[in-house]
């Protein structure tokens, strides 16, 4: 069962990023605002765009109108100097694109884009058609053409005028082969199986585990040790991921502050997932704790009871009483403390997407519903039967036994 929790965390994630559009834009859309990511965004918009304006056909045109407006010094000073110009032209053009890429209209873009290209993958890994992705010679690939677009439109807005001469292209990023296309539908489908039941089956493992147990109480108290201890390994194992990810992307291909901005957004939500379970495992280590024999368990237990007993006894005092409704709950305890414990646990399973926070109010509203129970339920420590009741012929209240007297010496 732990080790299942670690491969449900991934799993479930891993489903979710493939198969919710909503989700996977909510993960990504922080990615535009970190300034690694920026720089090597603007660095290949940069690129793209300086590869296609011809500095020195501008710079020659620009002569030539010189000379026939009878400026030949003038005509030869530009002819001279084309090497700082085209210099100058992709200072230029980078910082407008460094603007841009900074701005808020393009943050609207990138969420636009993940939106549809992450709505085109799962077309195309669900077998839906074509949208954003599109299956070219034998490749899945991505349309970049919107993005240069609003580039350019940002360039001639912005007073780079030249930006209005770069044709309009449509370049396609391969993502995949086609022939690996079959295999990555059997796995988009295999993925969507997994993220309901592999949760399952490891709950399944967890509620087996405690029952069949001599100990229930024990192995309450392993499995919430051990549910922790799985989610603290999958925590390892994402450094140990990361370590690995930043010394395989080459720095032409990514730098490496970007890269590792990159990986930790994308990870980010397997961190939330992990310290939740994390935190609910020593929730219920602490429960089970609390419930055993152990000295500083019964000790609590006395005082949180000691505490109970105060606040009714102040109550009793002032006059309330909790009447039929304290008699009843007295009566059906064990039955109120499970379905309080139920509740909680309903409430986090359907949650949807539970924080710490969210464990931690849980824990508190359950702490808060059993102390009611134990406040309405609690009352005298003595057997009293109601008026013209009678006992069964086999049944006697216990007698209260006689003390010996003690033995007086002789003299």
């Amino acid at each position: 069962a732990c080790l299942l929790a670690m491969v449900s965390v991934v799993a479930v994630w891993g489903a979710t990023q493939v198969s919710n559009t909503d989700r996977f834009v909510a993960n990504m859309e922080p990615l535009i605002h970190e300034p690694p990511i920026q720089d090597a965004l603007s660095a290949q918009i940069t690129s793209q765009i300086t590869s296609r304006v011809d500095v020195g056909a501008l710079t020659a045109t620009a002569a030539s109108e010189l000379a026939h407006a009878h400026l030949p010094a003038l005509s030869q000073l530009v002819t001279n100097f084309e090497g700082p110009l085209a210099s100058g032209v992709n200072s230029l053009v980078g910082t407008a694109v460094a603007r841009f890429v900074a701005s808020p209209a393009m943050a609207t873009l990138w969420v636009a884009a993940l939106r549809n290209v992450h709505t085109g993958l799962v077309k195309v890994l669900s077998g839906q058609g074509n949208g954003t992705l599109d299956v070219v010679n034998g490749k899945v690939v991505l349309s970049l053409g919107p993005i240069i677009t609003q580039a350019k439109q940002y360039l001639v807005t912005h007073g780079v005028g030249f930006a209005s001469s770069i044709p309009a292209v449509n370049p396609t990023f391969p993502l995949f082969e086609a022939p690996n296309l079959a295999k990555a539908q059997s796995g988009y489908r295999l993925l969507l199986t997994l993220r309901w039941l592999l949760p399952l089956l490891s709950v399944a493992l967890f509620v087996a585990g405690v029952w069949i147990a001599c100990g229930h109480r024990r192995a309450l108290l392993g499995a919430g040790l051990g549910l922790a201890a799985a989610m603290l390994v999958l925590a390892v194992a994402l450094a140990i991921a990361r370590a690995i990810y930043l010394n395989s992307v080459p720095q032409s291909v990514l730098p490496s502050d970007a890269a590792a901005a990159a990986y930790d957004t994308l990870v980010r939500f397997v961190k939330d997932g992990l310290r939740v379970l994390l935190v609910v495992g020593l929730v219920v280590a602490i429960g089970a704790f609390f419930t055993g024999p152990a000295a500083a368990a019964v000790r609590t237990r006395r005082a949180l009871a000691s505490g109970i007993r105060w606040l009714r006894a102040h109550g009793e005092r002032a006059g309330l009483r909790t009447g039929p409704a304290g008699a009843w709950t007295a009566a059906h305890k064990t039955l109120l403390r499970v379905a309080a414990v139920g509740i909680v646990a309903l409430i986090f399973v359907f949650w949807g997407q539970p924080s710490v926070a969210v464990v931690v109010w849980l824990v508190v509203l359950l702490l808060v519903l059993l102390g009611i129970i134990e406040l309405l339920g609690g009352g005298t420590e003595r057997t009293v039967l109601p008026e013209n009741q009678v006992l069964p012929e086999n049944q006697v209240l216990p007698e209260k036994q006689a003390v010996p007297e003690p033995a007086v010496p002789d003299k």
